[in-house]
């Protein structure tokens, strides 16, 4: 049985619509389309008819299109289409089948409208039918197409890129630091620091258990570990002894999921000279006061992000986990930022200690308590690391003259000042002078609060070195050298 061949005109077109009154026609033919145009050879238009609301007040001006060329109403580039569909209307009729063309019509203000179109020519003089499509719907689908899969290779890219940098962070880390399947306990990735630790090298580390590489009557404390965080999502520090090299370190372990896969990350951290050294049981006593201390104290590098902290700190920042505070900047919660962790590095790389510096610490939900910082620079072989003891003050009462700062100490004097020299001074005098007493006093204050660094103070004042050089002279505060005048 022979395939039936596709009817793309109708078999009697004289027999079924001979008799065809010109109005139904126009109607059959505004039916037919969105938008139809009557136009003769030249592309003159006769007349328009357009179905869609939408369409006509997107195409306002279609109301004047009779009497203008089909040329002018759209844009350049479509110009030849135009052509081209006026040139198929010399064979509509026959076998052919009308070719559509995409075109896009101008609008005064708005975007172009895209229009699919064909043409069809009638009757005996030579005039034309134009068929229009609206293609905003489809267009606006294809740009919410081409949009989201922009989109998704930018995720993509990104992710590229973050997973890039997180490899050569894990790869060029100086932390020991493996990666555990939960499953078997085997090591599915070790960094190059890890490998040295571990006295493996290349992919030897590869396959085996954490196990295998710890003195055998540490292998259950490392189970322990293990099994802890695998219940609680993460557990306490155990130290073990390597099997080879007899070194002790300290095995923290967290649990993290990865697609499919659940994954130990674990760092072993070896334990420093002075550690090292220390009774295990005095050591252990030590990390744990310091875990419960009623003040905050944290340990940053020598950037200031955070390496560890204690749960006191945690509670002044409003964090529920340690891990959302690693490698995050302390400056992320100083009052001052940009000015604060600055002054605080500086006197650190400088002095080794900072004593009692008075700032605030804003928590993650905006709450600020005012805090006292006492700091220390440790240094530990090659590296260098700060550690910061931070203190409550907020709900300190003054109980006598020992416990109000020094400014505010001279403030009722100089207002006791001002006060007798009413009536006997113009008040802009006054205000003048009340004026000189606060710069003096917030320039004592800042050299006070910054070791005398002078550098510093001008940046917390907001002012530059020569302007703060200028007021110090004009105070007589401190001894200025020619050069400090001049910088």
């Amino acid at each position: 049985m022979g395939v039936s061949k596709v009817v793309k005109a109708f078999r009697s077109p004289k027999k079924t619509f001979g008799s065809l009154d010109p109005e139904i026609a126009a109607a059959l033919v505004a039916t037919a389309a969105d938008m139809a145009l009557v136009c003769d050879e030249a592309g003159m238009i006769y007349d328009v008819s357009i179905q869609s609301d939408a369409l006509a007040s997107e195409l306002a001006e279609h109301v004047h299109w009779p009497g203008r060329k089909w040329h002018d109403l759209v844009t350049v580039e479509s110009r030849p289409k135009i052509d081209a569909l006026l040139a198929d209307a010399a064979t509509s009729g026959q076998t052919t089948s009308p070719r559509w063309r995409h075109i896009n019509y101008r609008t005064a203000n708005g975007p172009d409208v895209p229009i699919l179109a064909a043409t069809v020519r009638i009757g005996r003089d030579g005039r034309i039918v134009a068929f229009s499509r609206d293609l905003r719907d489809m267009a606006a689908l294809q740009q919410r197409l081409v949009a989201a899969q922009q989109s998704l290779e930018q995720d993509y890219a990104r992710r590229i890129q973050m997973e890039t940098r997180y490899r050569l962070l894990f790869q060029m880390s100086p932390d020991p630091v493996v990666i555990l399947d939960v499953a078997t306990l085997k090591i599915v990735e070790a960094n190059p620091a890890a490998r040295d630790l571990l006295g493996d090298h290349l992919r030897r580390v590869v396959g085996r258990t954490l196990s295998f590489y710890v003195a055998e009557e540490d292998a259950q404390a490392v189970q322990t570990l293990l099994g802890g965080v695998r219940g609680a999502g993460r557990g306490e520090e155990r130290r073990v002894r390597l099997a080879e090299s007899g070194q002790e370190i300290v095995l923290a372990a967290h649990f993290f999921r990865q697609d499919d896969a659940q994954l130990f990350l674990v760092r072993l951290t070896p334990l420093a000279e002075g550690m090292a050294a220390m009774p295990g049981s005095l050591a252990a006593k030590l990390l744990h006061i310091v875990e419960k201390s009623p003040d905050a104290f944290v340990v940053t590098d020598m950037d200031g992000r955070v390496i560890a902290a204690n749960a006191a700190f945690l509670d002044l920042v409003q964090l529920p986990a340690i891990e959302e505070a690693h490698g995050e900047s302390l400056e992320r919660w100083l009052g001052r930022p940009g000015v604060d962790l600055g002054v605080l590095i500086a006197n650190l790389r400088q002095h080794g200690s900072v004593r009692l510096f008075a700032t605030s610490l804003r928590g993650e939900s905006g709450i600020t308590n005012e805090v006292e910082i006492s700091a220390v620079a440790v240094a530990n072989q090659e590296q260098m690391y700060f550690g910061f003891t931070i203190r409550n003050v907020g709900y300190r009462l003054p109980a006598g003259p020992n416990l109000v700062p020094a400014a505010n100490r001279a403030l009722p004097r100089s207002v006791e000042q001002l006060t007798e020299l009413i009536g006997r001074v113009a008040l802009k005098d006054l205000v003048r002078e009340a004026t000189d007493m606060i710069e003096r006093l917030c320039i004592e204050a800042a050299l006070e609060m910054t070791g005398d660094n002078r550098a510093s103070a001008a940046e917390i004042l907001g002012l530059s070195r020569q302007s703060l050089y200028v007021k110090l002279r004009r105070y007589g505060l401190g001894e200025l050298s020619p050069e400090d005048g001049e910088s």
